[in-house]
C-alpha cells in the first residue's frame, strides 16, 4: 500500500493553483505592460515625460521595497500581506483607466502619479511572494518548474496582448474607449489572481526568519558577499537596459509609424521565443547551474539593442527579437533562481527586498539618463532614438566584461561546455542527426561510420552526478 504525505499533497496542489495566478497575472500584464506608453502618447506625452513615467515608478516601487519586509512581519503572515497588497494593485487601475475623462489639466502627470501608485502596489508583496514560492519549490525543482510557470504565464500574456492590439486597432477612431477596455480587462485578471492566490498554502514562518538588524545592516554584510556582487551586477545591466528601454516603443510608434498589430506582433515575437525557451533554460539551469546560464546569455543581451541600427523593416525587427527573447529568458530565470539559491532561508525576504530596491533604483536612474540625453544625442540613421540605443548596448557590452567574472556559483552543478548548455549534449545530438539523416539517405560504409562516430567508451562519473535529482538523467560523458 502506497502512503502519500498530507503536506506534499497540499504543497503539490498550491504549486498548480500558483500557475493560475501566474496566468491571470501575465493576463493583467498583457493587457497593460506594452500599452502604458501608447497609452502615454495618446495623452501628448514628450519624450521626457515617456522618461519620466519609467522612472518615477521604478524608484518609488525600489523605495516600497526597503518597507517590504517590515510590513509583512507586522503582517504576521506573508500570505496575508500579499493578499492585501495584491487587492489594492487590482483596484488601481480604475482611476489609470479614467485619466482621460475625469482629470483636469496635463493628463500625462496625472497618468504618472497614478502608475506610480500602481507600481508600489505591484512590487510591495514580491519579497513576501518570492520567499514563500522558494520555501514551496525544492531546491533542485527550481529551474524546471519555474520555467514551466514562466513558459506558461508568456503564452497567456502573448494572446491577451494579441487581443488588447486588437482592440486598440479596432477603436483606432476612438482610441481612449479601447485603452478603457484593457485597463478594465487589467483589473479583473488581477482580481482572479487573488482569488488563486488566496487559494494557496503558506509554508510556516519560522521565529529565525524575522528581520533581525534591519536592511541597511544586511546590506553591509552583503557588500563584499558573492550575492552582494551578483546584485550589483544585475542592476548595472538593468540600469543600462533601461537607458534605452522605455523607447523602443517610441521608436516604433513615433518614428517608424508603425500600427498597434504591428507593434504588438514585434513584442510578441520576444514573447513567443521566451515561451519556446524557459523550460529549456529551466533544465539547463539545474544541471549547469544559474551562473552558466547567466554568463552565455550576458554574452548576447550587448548585442539586442545595437541589432537595431541596422534596418527599419518589419520583416528584419521580428527575427532579431528572436534573440532578445532567447537571451533575457534564460537570464531572467536564472538570475531569480541564482537569488533564492544564494539567499539563506532565514534572510530570503530581507535579499529579495535589497534586490527589487537596488534594481528599482538602477532602473529608475537609466530611464531618467535615457530621457534626459534622447533629445540631446545627434541622429543616426535618422533618429537620435538609435544613438541611445548604441550607447546602451555597448555600456552593457561593458558591465558584462568588466563584472560577471566576479560571481560564482552557489551549488554543486555539473561542469557543462558552452557548447553543450545551448545544444544538449553532444552525442544525444550527433544520434538525432544521424537517424534523421539515415531515414533519407542510406547508411554510411564501416569504416566511414567508425570515422565520424563519437566514441562511446565508459568513463567514470563522479558518484554525486550520477542519476541526481539535478541532472535528472545520468551524463553521457565529461567534457571537463
Amino acid at each position: 500500500m502506497v502512503t502519500t504525505n498530507p503536506r506534499q499533497d497540499i504543497i503539490r496542489k498550491t504549486l498548480k493553483t500558483s500557475l493560475l495566478d501566474g496566468a491571470s497575472h501575465s493576463a493583467m500584464l498583457g493587457l497593460t505592460q506594452s500599452y502604458i506608453i501608447p497609452f502615454a502618447l495618446a495623452l501628448k506625452a514628450t519624450t521626457a515625460q515617456v522618461g519620466l513615467l519609467s522612472s518615477i515608478p521604478s524608484l518609488t516601487m525600489a523605495l516600497s521595497q526597503l518597507f517590504a519586509p517590515r510590513l509583512t512581519e507586522r503582517a504576521g503572515s506573508r500570505k496575508r500581506f500579499i493578499l492585501a497588497v495584491v487587492l489594492m494593485h487590482a483596484l488601481m487601475w480604475i482611476p489609470v483607466l479614467l485619466v482621460p475623462y475625469l482629470f483636469p489639466g496635463d493628463k500625462v502627470w496625472w497618468l504618472i502619479g497614478f502608475m506610480t501608485l500602481t507600481a508600489v502596489f505591484g512590487s510591495l508583496a514580491n519579497p513576501a511572494w518570492g520567499s514563500m514560492m522558494a520555501d514551496l519549490v525544492p531546491e533542485n525543482r527550481r529551474g524546471r518548474y519555474f520555467g514551466l510557470r514562466g513558459r506558461i504565464c508568456d503564452f497567456v500574456m502573448l494572446i491577451v496582448s494579441f487581443a488588447a492590439g486588437g482592440i486598440l486597432q479596432w477603436t483606432t477612431g476612438n482610441p481612449f474607449l479601447g485603452f478603457s477596455v484593457i485597463f478594465g480587462g487589467a483589473t479583473l485578471s488581477r482580481l482572479s489572481s487573488w482569488y488563486f492566490l488566496s487559494r494557496m498554502y503558506e509554508p510556516p514562518l519560522s521565529k529565525t526568519q524575522t528581520n533581525r538588524g534591519g536592511l541597511l545592516i544586511a546590506m553591509r554584510k552583503m557588500r563584499s558577499s558573492n550575492l552582494g556582487r551578483f546584485i550589483v551586477f544585475v542592476s548595472l545591466v538593468n540600469f543600462a537596459t533601461c537607458l534605452a528601454g522605455p523607447f523602443f516603443a517610441v521608436y516604433m510608434l513615433r518614428d517608424l509609424k508603425f500600427d498597434y498589430l504591428t507593434y504588438v506582433a514585434i513584442n510578441a515575437t520576444s514573447t513567443i521565443t521566451a515561451t519556446i525557451f524557459l523550460t529549456i533554460w529551466g533544465r539547463r539551469a539545474d544541471r549547469a547551474g544559474n551562473i552558466k546560464v547567466i554568463k552565455v546569455t550576458s554574452c548576447i543581451i550587448p548585442l539586442c539593442p545595437l541589432i537595431w541600427l541596422v534596418s527599419r523593416e518589419v520583416y528584419y525587427l521580428m527575427p532579431i527579437q528572436v534573440v532578445a527573447g532567447f537571451a533575457w529568458s534564460g537570464f531572467n530565470l536564472a538570475s531569480a533562481n541564482f537569488l533564492y539559491d544564494a539567499s539563506s532561508r532565514e534572510s530570503r525576504t530581507q535579499s529579495i527586498a535589497i534586490f527589487n530596491a537596488t534594481n528599482g533604483v538602477a532602473m529608475c536612474l537609466g530611464a531618467l539618463a535615457g530621457g534626459y540625453l534622447a533629445p540631446r544625442l545627434p541622429d543616426f540613421n535618422g533618429s537620435n532614438l538609435l544613438t541611445l540605443f548604441l550607447i546602451s548596448g555597448l555600456l552593457r557590452g561593458l558591465i558584462v566584461f568588466s563584472l560577471l567574472r566576479k560571481i560564482s556559483e552557489v551549488r554543486r552543478v555539473q561542469r557543462v561546455g558552452t557548447f553543450e548548455l545551448l545544444l544538449g549534449r553532444p552525442v544525444l545530438l550527433w544520434a538525432s542527426l544521424k537517424n534523421r539523416v539515415e531515414s533519407v539517405i542510406p547508411p554510411l560504409p564501416p569504416q566511414l561510420e567508425a570515422m565520424l562516430t563519437p566514441s562511446l567508451k565508459p568513463v567514470v562519473v563522479p558518484w554525486a552526478y550520477q542519476c541526481t535529482e539535478a541532472s535528472r538523467s545520468p551524463p553521457f560523458f565529461d567534457d571537463s
